[in-house]
């Protein structure tokens, strides 16, 4: 499977669930992110605009969100969210998270729901947040890690990548990505018991961690 394909295969499942009503996201990281005033904040996997303009509202006219995703479908509902609810101090960007758009510490504040595990590359994603961030800024994540390793077969399966599973890692090796991102004191806010996905067996968790 190449990253293209990956890349592919979401933009087109995410795409098509732009319209519907159904929810995406297996945690809620916003619950825990109390934003500040005057804070520059970013959703990674930001779907339809919810989270980047509810916290919007809470950053003021002197702060700023960024929703990223790479769905096509997703970032034209998400604009037009935000113009429906008259939301000015945010901004849609299409991007991998392997190459977020975000210069050396511009943020105090990143969040994302269920996205991370799509990533190709999970551990260059984890150094890109922790890049993005300032000293002292702070991720809020919820994801799925998986009890074993995920089949070959699936792992190479742009469908099964998309659908939310089959680019889940062990919890392991979650763990050593990010203290090799640099994050070596990470807080687990949400672990909810294992659950089947797909082929495997996984388990949804909402963590929390600072930038020394």
């Amino acid at each position: 499977m190449s990253e293209n394909q990956a890349i592919g295969a979401i933009n087109i499942r995410y795409s098509d669930l732009a319209e519907k009503s159904c929810c995406l996201s297996c945690g809620g990281a916003i619950n825990h992110a109390n934003p500040a005033e005057g804070e520059h904040c970013a959703d990674l996997g930001s779907g339809r605009g919810v989270d980047v303009i509810k916290i919007a509202q809470a950053v003021g006219d002197s702060g700023k969100v960024f929703g990223i995703d790479i769905s096509d479908g997703m970032l034209d509902k998400a604009r037009k969210n935000a113009a429906k609810f008259e939301v000015g101090n945010v901004e849609f960007i299409q991007s991998e998270l392997e190459n977020l758009p975000f210069k050396e510490g511009q943020l105090n504040l990143i969040i994302s729901n269920c996205t991370i595990n799509h990533a190709s590359n999970k551990g260059l994603v984890w150094k890109e947040i922790n890049r993005s961030l300032k000293k002292g800024g702070r991720f809020i994540v919820s994801d799925i890690f998986s009890l074993q390793e995920v089949p070959e077969e699936f792992r190479k399966d742009p469908e099964a990548v998309a659908e939310c599973w089959a680019g889940s890692v062990t919890r392991e090796t979650y763990l050593q990505q990010l203290k090799e991102a640099g994050f070596s004191e990470v807080e687990i806010l949400e672990e909810s018991d294992p659950y089947d996905k797909g082929k495997i067996q996984c388990v949804s968790w909402t963590i929390r961690a600072y930038k020394a």
